[in-house]
């Protein structure tokens, strides 16, 4: 069930602010070159609601109350549009396309494109006016390339990945080649607005990168997803949200990454199922990581991680060998903070120093159970905690008070997060290992 709480990631730079900072006439070419060369009420008019919600983010960064605030139920209506959430494709006008071995397939013009077949070094590069829509429906298809993106978006307002009721393998299995300026790292690389979705099964595997990059807004609303990375799993610059959708993710980095060089970064998600073998964060967003729902299992050196990390609902059970939950703070149009209002979330960390619930600024129960297995610290902040509401139960005993770690975790939690976390999406991520 989908549930509002507060508005997305778009319209977070509202609440916490401690001050200013951080058609159907279709083109289609083929070439031999590849490498270098080669929310929830939704809008009816089209990609309206997308443009109004970054209007909402630009005026919202102009308020200076520190007031944490829950605004209204406005999540859906901004960020999801109905097309997004249209889990089967329209392709009673699409062109057919069949995938073959060292082709590019150039895409220019708007338009609906199914895409079948199976190939070795094959790349669909899109490459469209800034206000062409373009929707891939894959129908069954196998690409195996050995150094570039599977799917390349050079240039478009968005594209749609959809799946049919079908396995599609996509997969680079040995390092990137760079397109120009392009540091083409990923299967499927996006410079703009990506939306993945379908009733079908998409498997990516990313032997020395990343599995799915987007350089804009990210969206998933439906569709399984196997992915395999030595990077990041799912990266993106702007926003990451996710309607719906099952996940299963191995990576030697990041399930789920958002940053940019502006210290901006956010990621919501509704609902869905979530496994994520993670060996740096399951989840991470330079400011806000937003859970209204789902159901998470997630084992990595940190679970989640965000300079504000606000949890409504879901089941989430973590288990870290470094912090379970860690908020730092990588920018300061934030307050660094935890906030619980529902759900059931567990969190087992190992020994050391480590903590379970880490926050670099203060922590907030206001709803939920949270159950933590700790052998060192359960809780650590740096600023205040404040229990309003809900459970907490610590290594099996239920407690009336949010306990304060003595063992200098805050500090900790607080360099590898801030370092590492804004550099290489936390502690122990590097670059360039094999997957």
């Amino acid at each position: 069930m989908k549930k509002n709480y507060i508005a997305s990631a778009f319209l977070m730079a509202a609440m916490a602010v401690y001050m200013t900072g951080c058609g159907n006439n279709s083109s289609v070419s083929e070439n031999t070159s590849t490498g270098t060369n080669a929310k929830t009420v939704v809008s009816d008019s089209s990609e309206t609601a997308e443009k109004t919600a970054k209007a909402d983010k630009t005026s919202s960064e102009n308020n200076d109350s520190a007031e944490i605030k829950q605004l209204s139920n406005t999540t859906e209506e901004t960020t999801f549009t109905k097309r997004d959430l249209e889990q089967t494709a329209d392709t009673s006008e699409a062109q057919n396309i069949t995938v073959a071995d060292n082709k590019t397939i150039d895409i220019t013009d708007e338009g609906v494109y199914t895409i079948s077949g199976s190939a070795e070094n094959c790349t669909i590069r899109i490459n469209a006016d800034d206000s062409a829509k373009v929707q891939l429906v894959l129908d069954g298809v196998d690409i195996e390339n050995e150094d570039f993106p599977a799917i390349y978006v050079l240039s478009a307002d968005k594209v749609f990945i959809t799946t049919t009721d079908s396995e599609n393998t996509l997969t680079v299995s040995g390092q990137f080649t760079a397109d120009g300026e392009n540091n083409t790292d990923a299967v499927i690389y996006s410079k703009d607005d990506l939306v993945l979705n379908g009733t079908g099964t998409l498997n990516v595997t990313s032997y020395y990168g990343n599995g799915i990059t987007c350089k804009d807004d990210m969206k998933v609303t439906g569709g399984t997803y196997n992915v395999k990375s030595a990077l990041d799993a799912f990266e993106a610059n702007d926003t990451i949200s996710v309607y719906d959708g099952t996940f299963n993710i191995t990576t030697n980095k990041d399930g789920f990454h958002c940053e940019n060089d502006e210290a901006e970064g956010s990621i919501t998600i509704s609902d869905g199922t979530f496994t994520i073998n993670g060996g740096s964060d399951g989840i991470q967003a330079c400011a806000v990581l937003q859970i209204d729902g789902g159901d998470f299992n997630i084992t990595a050196a940190e679970g989640l991680e965000a300079t504000y990390i606000v949890i409504n609902d879901g089941n989430i059970t973590i288990d870290a060998s470094d912090d379970g939950i860690n908020a730092v703070t990588n920018t300061n149009a934030y307050e660094t903070a935890i906030v619980f209002n529902g759900g059931n979330i567990n969190v087992s960390v190992g020994q050391g120093d480590t903590d379970a619930i880490d926050s670099n600024g203060s922590i907030y129960v206001n709803g939920g159970t949270i159950n933590v297995t700790a052998q060192m610290s359960s809780f650590d902040y740096d600023k205040t905690a404040e229990f309003n509401g809900g459970t907490i139960i610590v290594n099996g005993q239920e407690v009336s008070e949010i306990p304060q770690s003595m063992m200098g975790g805050g500090m900790r939690g607080g360099m590898n997060g801030g370092m590492n976390g804004g550099m290489d999406g936390g502690f122990g991520g590097g670059r360039g290992g094999r997957f």
